[in-house]
């Protein structure tokens, strides 16, 4: 086996096929933090009936797709706005509020910190601390809060630890936050796969401040990524204005808008997907207590982050012992505050996420 200093996202299945020479379609990504149920079946049956929808220029308020997901997330419709992607709406959003300190919550995705480099700003992290199981100590949080912090970005439910900021506690730090003049970016992708969903979202905080921007998408929870559909959630309607303003026109397509309006309704495929995660991450994370050698940290989301005890054995031992046999985890040494005893996995079926413990079984003794 070739080994290989890169690390690879959930995506890169092109690149490991080159690498290890194991075809994509042979590997399970436990590492890109998908639905494993696939996209919805309402949507396999009633897109193909909407072909005819490409002849036409989509409508540029996307109003049918847009009450759509007030219907889903249950705000009013003025509040949301869509783009090509969450990633488009977290590009315009720094491009408009241009901060020139952001403060990051971390570990987590590294796309925050290279927006705000994009748009000329410095971004700082604060330590989610192991000792603390990677939650959140309001109080510290404060204290790295400096009067020159124009922007906190939070995802919640956070990847790649998995752990989550309450809404009773969103609303201490929106509070903190709007006192000093700061504005909150909450990225909540993963945050329909939490058990108690209402707990943990946001979205209802934005009523009643406006110092909140909340972003969503459809790849992970609706295993739908190719469509390149996000959405925002904010009750600033000056700020929801200006990104309107800068944002291109049409930049969803026709077909990717309907698919949205079905999936959003397909509410079978919800109730399944939610039941699946939820007996899967109590049932692996039971499995987990029983394994020698490793720790994990408890997940709110579809994944769950976990630190390789064995002083010989590193992220990327598990990583290749796992490629080999089709199964693709997330080595996390590059994610801040981390290193190679880290690594991250989505649940999967039953059957695979067995296959998967074997691994670790067998490799960790």
């Amino acid at each position: 086996m070739i080994r290989h200093s890169d690390h690879f996202h959930g995506s890169d299945l092109e690149l490991i096929e080159k690498i290890y020479g194991i075809k994509k379609e042979d590997i399970v990504s436990f590492s890109a933090n998908v639905n494993p149920l696939g996209i919805s079946p309402k949507l396999k049956q009633t897109l193909a009936e909407r072909i005819d929808a490409i002849m036409s220029y989509p409508d540029r308020e996307y109003s049918s797709l847009r009450k759509r997901i007030a219907e889903y997330v249950r705000i009013d419709m003025d509040s949301i706005i869509v783009g090509n992607g969450s990633t488009e709406l977290i590009s315009l959003f720094i491009q408009i509020k241009r901060p020139k300190k952001a403060l990051i919550i971390g570990p987590t995705y590294s796309e925050y910190e290279r927006e705000v480099s994009l748009g000329g700003g410095q971004a700082r992290y604060y330590r989610l601390k192991e000792e603390n199981k990677f939650t959140l100590d309001i109080n510290e949080l404060e204290e790295e809060l400096t009067e020159d912090t124009d922007l906190l970005v939070i995802c919640n439910p956070n990847n790649p630890t998995s752990t989550a900021i309450s809404r009773n506690d969103m609303r201490k730090i929106l509070d903190i936050c709007k006192q000093k003049g700061i504005f909150v970016m909450v990225d909540e992708t993963y945050v329909e796969f939490a058990e108690d969903v209402l707990k943990v979202t946001s979205i209802p905080l934005t009523v009643y401040y406006n110092n909140i921007i909340i972003l969503r998408g459809i790849s992970k929870f609706f295993a739908a990524p190719g469509l390149r559909l996000g959405y925002a959630i904010c009750g600033n309607a000056d700020l929801l204005k200006e990104i309107n303003q800068r944002k291109n026109p049409w930049t969803i397509n026709s077909l990717a808008a309907i698919a949205g309006e079905i999936m959003f309704t397909d509410e079978n495929y919800i109730k399944e997907t939610r039941s699946l995660i939820a007996s899967e991450r109590s049932r692996v994370c039971r499995l987990l207590d029983d394994m020698k050698n490793v720790q994990y940290y408890t997940p709110t989301a579809n994944f769950v982050l976990v630190k390789i005890l064995r002083e010989d054995i590193s992220s990327m031992d598990v990583f290749e012992a796992a490629i080999k046999k089709g199964m693709m985890i997330r080595d996390c040494s590059t994610f801040p505050f981390l290193n190679n005893k880290f690594i991250r996995f989505c649940f999967m079926t039953p059957e695979l996420n067995d296959a998967l413990l074997e691994v670790l079984r067998q490799l960790l003794g």
